[in-house]
């Protein structure tokens, strides 16, 4: 009689904790399913405010109701000044929406001055390693009122393994432009940076660039794997179940 209680026992706890996982694992499979739909939809939405025309700049006063959600990939075009002698490095080693970039480097990250007065800092493009130093590619650098052409980005965040940010060697690790204003001191008003698309500086450095969406979407391939797990379970299951009632 115990016998027979604890192979029942021992057949409900096994059942149980087999339910346990494969709620789990149909779980995960529905949650990439889900996360496709997402991607796909982000995708089409990026697409799209990238293929349409520049509009201008919204004006200072409409920047706080800029949102990252809504606004973030827009296309913009306004005239601005570079200031002299200002800018910080964001190191790269490549780029996700950029195919021209091959191999590690630094984005150049510039305070540009409206014709108000306002501030809004620009990345004005990726030069190689061996231009990191400004006197390098003096071509590039401040050429009065320029028509700026770009794309609306917002800060990145850190996370829990983000090196720390190289501020006496001017060389950060994320697109973090709150912390490069605050290192810098420059006054900035503006919730977001801008991706400068045009113009191409003389002497071609720094580079920029048209972006372009290319993420990654292996969605289905994971929600497969999931439930495939999922069903090699009932399979694993169901032939211990049997095997366990013959023996009985």
């Amino acid at each position: 009689m115990a016998d027979g209680a604890r192979g029942r026992g021992g057949i409900v706890g096994a059942t149980v904790f087999a339910l346990v996982c494969l709620v789990i694992l149909v779980g995960l499979g529905v949650w990439q399913l889900e996360r496709r739909t997402w991607k796909a939809n982000l995708i089409a939405s990026l697409t799209e405010r990238l293929a349409k025309p520049a509009q201008d700049l919204p004006p200072r006063e409409d920047w706080a109701r800029q949102t990252e959600g809504a606004d973030e990939f827009r296309r913009v075009t306004f005239p601005a000044e570079f200031i002299p002698g200002e800018e910080a490095l964001v190191y790269a080693a490549g780029s996700a929406l950029r195919k021209d970039i091959k191999g590690p480097g630094y984005f150049v990250f510039a305070p540009a001055r409206l014709p108000g007065g306002s501030i809004v800092i620009v990345n004005r493009g990726f030069v190689p390693l061996d231009r990191k130093e400004p006197a390098t590619r003096a071509q590039g650098g401040s050429q009065g009122l320029v028509d700026i052409v770009g794309v609306m980005r917002w800060p990145e965040r850190p996370g829990l393994f983000t090196p720390a940010d190289d501020v006496k060697g001017n060389v950060w690790y994320l697109r973090d432009t709150k912390a490069m204003a605050e290192a810098k001191k420059w006054n900035v008003a503006a919730p977001f940076y801008i991706d400068q698309e045009e113009p191409v500086p003389a002497g071609g450095l720094p580079l920029p660039g048209k972006l372009e969406v290319h993420l990654p979407d292996n969605h289905l391939q994971y929600a497969v794997t999931w439930f495939g797990l999922a069903f090699a379970l009932v399979g694993v299951y169901l032939f211990w179940l049997f095997a366990r009632l013959r023996r009985r």
